[in-house]
């Protein structure tokens, strides 16, 4: 009760004077549920994992920076009296979770609200004054490393420079003195209203997942609401009406329909609408789902295949006090196809002749499990949405194939085995080590390969797991040319379990666990752990190693190395390297959107060492102006691309039309990297001899 005690007292005279006209979030407690799931998963985690940890002080420790860290990320809210008080009881949540007393992280997340609501009231409060732009003052815009503020006056001070920069950003890109003021007052009260609307179930899956990932950076915790979206996301399909939804001004938005949903074939919707309630069944009373979280209306919304939802309606173009229509829908299955594998061909210049190279992008490794159990014929997957790709590029007698896996997190293990065989038809493809030691070889077992000719993977920094087993085999077998950044480094296994199901439990109640359980290893002995695939041809890319990928976690398990798996390379690339590196030297040094590419890259990672901006209205003004010459210069070698400037908005804030024009601006823009990756494969098939028509012989 230490921590409470605190709590209440520190904020007594905050809750007097900055809080004279807001009142105090709620405050919020543990269910006697949560507690159990909290020391089932301790319980499990301190057994099963692939390297058990101990649920001790160590740990405990751990479990507390991680928690700070996942709700003031910036340094920016809590006071560091209020990080004194906590680091007390540091070594406590051990004990706590063992005897099932979830008391502290609540406390901590119910300060986290307090402050969050005091800091929006102050920032609200700035709006009124204005502020000057001539002097010469810089803001921290990285501050997870500086230390918290001291007092509730250098808590005001960063906040004024926070504020600040929102309101030149908006100058800059624009806007007027009182539609900035009204653009940010929305803002930070979104903020303030978020912090409303927390549950008792935010809070345990908050704090579950720094425990989980305080163990190991990929163990995670699911409650019920984030296991139905995990569960989704691997089958690529659910109940629903086939709309993409969007928060905007305390409304849920239409913000695209899926072709083919019931949604866009019933003629009832339009983007823009705002769902204002939604009823169940033909005759199901209305809830109202204004101010609702998005996350709650979406549940509502999905149900059952083949029954009913009905939908308040306020159309897009009515206002606030506009006559509402409601329309009734049926459930029915919707394919996320924005998520399954697609193709492409580009027609490219190799040597004296034009290659046509066929592009397969796969966005994640997914499978529908449950219509697989169910021993549908036709149950949905990558490998076999990708066999279909290669089979019409084989009927379009493409020169070459490029798989990009850019992003790609991963997914099913089985399908980055069964896409390996595509290319390699039989042979080990990775080898999985279990806590034991035990190793197992996991193979390809396909009669024949879909695609023998030439080919190359395309990776960058977000290609983890299931996208690095696929890139090192291939790489490994020597097939094809590895293309791009280091991937993420992400070499271990995780399977999912049901809390409720180990303790029989008739109720979901508990929640689920995605553990690490075993490791994986390239067929030539080495990890893709830590180290990742590094690839064969490198090509630029935006992110940061020191924040993004396996080497940015503390905890991740080191690289290491096992005897090679017997099987026999397909191909020898190293043997065309040195001439694909040359060729592709050669063509980037002439290419001005390459050369450009680099300039942006090498700028951004020059503004993220800096770390802070100026807020001198002309310092801004003239790099800016810099940017939009670059931007202008870019447009006008037709390249495709139609950037603005920053215009200090955030997505929610622009207006529907004007955010959906910029995401087709950025979908049409030109591809640098996945244009010259082509042009690698193109090559290839140059080298190996023209014109290859591999799977048709």
């Amino acid at each position: 009760m230490r921590i409470a005690c605190f709590l209440l007292g520190a904020f007594l005279a905050i809750a007097q004077s900055a809080y004279a006209e807001v009142a105090a979030p709620p405050v919020l407690k543990p269910l006697a549920r949560q507690a159990q799931a909290a020391e089932l998963s301790a319980q499990f985690l301190s057994r099963y994992s692939y390297k058990p940890v101990p649920l001790d002080d160590a740990l405990s420790a751990r479990v507390m920076d991680q928690f700070i860290k996942s709700l003031d990320p910036d340094r920016m809210l809590f006071l560091q009296a209020d990080i004194d008080k906590f680091m007390a009881d540091r070594s406590e949540i051990d004990d706590a979770i063992e005897r099932q007393d979830l008391k502290i992280p609540f406390a901590m997340f119910n300060a986290y609200q307090q402050r969050v609501v005091d800091r929006m009231t102050y920032a609200r409060s700035l709006l009124k004054q204005g502020f000057d732009f001539s002097g010469k003052e810089d803001y921290a815009v990285l501050r997870e490393k500086a230390p918290w503020p001291r007092s509730k006056a250098e808590s005001d001070d960063l906040w004024r420079k926070r504020v600040k920069n929102d309101w030149l950003r908006l100058k800059l890109g624009g806007k007027d003195d009182a539609a900035i003021r009204e653009t940010l007052d929305k803002r930070y009260e979104n903020t303030l209203e978020r912090a409303y609307k927390f549950k008792s179930d935010d809070v345990f899956q908050s704090f579950m997942d720094a425990y989980a990932t305080s163990t190991d950076p990929h163990t995670d915790y699911f409650g019920a609401a984030a296991s139905a979206d995990f569960n989704v996301s691997m089958k690529l399909s659910l109940f629903g009406i086939g709309a993409v939804l969007q928060e905007r001004d305390d409304y849920t938005t239409i913000r695209e329909l899926v072709p083919g949903g019931p949604a866009q074939l019933s003629g009832k919707l339009a983007v823009g609408d705002r769902i204002t309630g939604v009823g169940q069944g033909k005759d199901g009373p209305i809830k109202e789902v204004v101010g609702t979280r998005l996350d709650e209306v979406v549940q509502m919304i999905r149900g059952k295949k083949g029954s009913i939802v009905r939908l308040d309606i306020l159309p897009a173009d009515a206002g606030a006090d506009g006559v509402h229509r409601v329309i009734s829908l049926v459930r029915d299955k919707i394919s996320l196809d924005k998520q399954a594998a697609r193709k492409t061909v580009l027609s490219v210049k190799a040597g004296e002749a034009t290659r046509r190279i066929g592009i397969i992008t796969l966005p994640v490794f997914y499978e529908d499990f449950e219509a697989k159990n169910k021993g549908d014929k036709d149950y949905k997957s990558a490998s076999r949405d990708v066999a279909k790709l290669l089979a019409e590029l084989n009927q379009e007698q493409v020169d070459g194939v490029l798989i990009d896996l850019r992003n790609n997190g991963g997914g099913s293990l089985e399908e980055a085995i069964d896409l390996t065989g595509l290319f390699i038809g039989k042979g080990p493809v990775v080898q999985q080590r279990a806590g034991n030691g035990k190793i197992d070889v996991r193979s390809a077992d396909l009669g024949k390969p879909a695609w023998t000719g030439p080919m190359g993977v395309l990776i960058n920094r977000g290609s983890a797991s299931a996208s690095e087993i696929f890139a090192a085999a291939i790489q490994d077998y020597g097939r094809g040319v590895i293309i791009g950044e280091p991937s993420f480094g992400k070499g271990t296994v995780q399977t999912v379990v049901d809390l409720d199901q180990i303790v029989r439990n008739s109720k979901p109640e508990y929640g689920e666990l995605k553990v690490t359980i075993a490791q994986f290893f390239r067929v030539n002995g080495g990890t893709t752990q830590l180290r990742g695939v590094t690839p064969d041809i490198s090509l630029p890319g935006l992110s940061d190693p020191a924040s993004f990928g396996e080497t940015s976690f503390d905890n991740a398990l080191p690289w290491a190395e096992i005897k090679p798996a017997k099987y026999k390379p397909e191909g020898d690339i190293t043997a065309l390297l040195p001439a694909l590196q040359g060729r592709h030297e050669a063509r980037i040094k002439d290419d001005q959107d390459f050369q450009r590419l680099l300039q942006d890259i090498a700028d951004l990672k020059a503004q993220r060492e800096k770390g802070v901006v100026s807020l001198n209205e002309a310092e801004r003004r003239k790099e800016a102006a810099a940017r939009e010459a670059r931007f202008k210069a870019r447009a006008e070698a037709g390249d495709g691309e139609n950037l603005t400037g920053d215009d200090g908005l955030q997505a929610d804030e622009r207006s529907l039309s004007a955010d959906i024009a910029m995401e087709n601006a950025r979908k049409k823009a030109k591809d640098i990297l996945l244009d010259e990756a082509a042009a690698i494969v193109a090559d290839e098939a140059d080298l190996q001899g023209g014109t290859v028509k591999a799977a048709a012989q």
